[in-house]
């Protein structure tokens, strides 16, 4: 990810292809990123992911207590005359990166202390809406060596959805879970900074890039937030680490870099990498996202017979299956969920793990049926 792209194209004599209605996936576009931002489709990409200038306002050089220099970040792509005009580049490919979004879609930004506060009001401002803010915890950082503030061991994620009341955006929340040993994934991660053989170095042995981000970081953004198949955009790409990272996962990529050299790596890097087997990315999914199974489909299947009888977990409650889904229980009727309660004096249950059929001399839960209808659905 790299900063390199700023203000100053004619966005007015660019060729519009805006006619387009999807964006050409796996593509490193070179130049001006408010230019290139502009010649993409409206609504055509699935997440955004920004790793914008921090405009750092270095002053000097930074050095070590032997004097040996720190390789910073002291380049002209990072160096803006004023907050202001910070302000007003921020605004102006924020504005393209919500145009170019799907309704569906949502942004990441990634920042320092230096900028971050900043680019947040104005996606506020924009009409962006906050989902979470996340900090990454560097196990590595570079130590502060003035020995004048905190060591900085940490940057900020922003991600955020298109607009408020925002419905239907990517987040697999069960591909976290597994991902975090079984755990809700927090809001803190940590990781550590790019460096040994993921660091991309020049034919001196230097640095190809100052920022370039870790592949860790990219993989667990775009398996959270896109699925295979989606188009991720990076209008600062640098290196090409999301593009890397986009290829092995099955997930299409759009690169924008100013500097020729930068996008050359990107290319090489990227070639090298093998895009995983499909089985291999498949990832955990939510309850919420399977399809929905009613008891009754069970019955129309043949699956359990009207007349039968289920039973609760230790076979003290007995229920008889009606032909049309419902069960009935000591004069009761209805759903498995509501005669399931009945019984129980409860207020209520879900029916497919209390509700159990008789199969090979045991007692079996009727959401195994459930799991095997949704195995043929699947595979239709």
């Amino acid at each position: 990810m790299s900063k390199t792209c700023r203000a100053g194209a004619p966005i007015a004599s660019i060729k519009d292809v805006r006619s387009r209605k999807t964006a050409v996936p796996n593509e490193i576009l070179v130049g001006d990123c408010l230019e290139k931002l502009a010649s993409l489709p409206s609504a055509s990409v699935d997440l955004v992911f920004a790793d914008p200038p921090y405009n750092l306002q270095l002053e000097g050089e930074l050095l070590r207590p032997n004097n040996s220099r720190v390789d910073g970040v002291d380049d002209d792509w990072d160096k803006f005359a004023s907050f202001a005009d910070y302000d007003a580049f921020s605004r102006a490919w924020l504005t393209q990166a919500r145009r170019v979004l799907k309704p569906s879609g949502t942004l990441w930004v990634i920042g320092s202390y230096h900028n971050i506060f900043r680019v947040g009001a104005t996606m506020q401002d924009l009409g962006y809406w906050m989902l979470n803010d996340i900090v990454w915890r560097k196990t590595n950082p570079m130590p502060n060596f003035r020995g004048r503030r905190f060591t900085n061991a940490h940057e900020t994620l922003i991600w955020a959805a298109r607009e408020a009341g925002q419905k239907g955006y990517t987040f697999n929340y069960e591909a976290m879970k597994a991902l975090n040993e079984g755990l809700q994934m927090r809001s803190d991660w940590m990781l550590p900074i790019c460096s040994g053989g993921e660091r991309l170095k020049d034919d001196a042995g230097r640095k190809a890039h100052p920022t370039q981000k870790p592949e860790a970081l990219l993989h667990r953004v775009l398996l959270a937030s896109s699925n295979p198949g989606d188009v991720v955009l990076d209008p600062f790409f640098g290196t090409g680490t999301t593009g890397a990272v986009a290829k092995r996962l099955g997930r299409g990529f759009i690169g924008i870099e100013r500097e020729q050299t930068y996008a050359d790596a990107a290319r090489e890097r990227i070639a090298k990498v093998v895009p995983l087997p499909p089985d291999a990315l498949a990832v955990t999914s939510s309850k919420r996202a399977e399809p929905r199974v009613p008891f009754g489909v069970i019955v129309e299947k043949g699956l359990i017979e009207p007349g039968s009888q289920l039973y609760d977990p230790r076979g003290r409650h007995a229920a008889m299956v009606r032909a049309d889904g419902t069960l009935m229980c000591r004069n009761e009727k209805g759903s498995i969920h509501k005669i399931g309660a009945h019984v129980q004096g409860a207020e209520a249950c879900n029916g497919w793990t209390f509700w159990h059929f008789q199969a090979e001399g045991k007692l079996k839960p009727i959401d195994l049926l459930r799991q095997q209808v949704r195995a043929e659905m699947a595979s239709a």
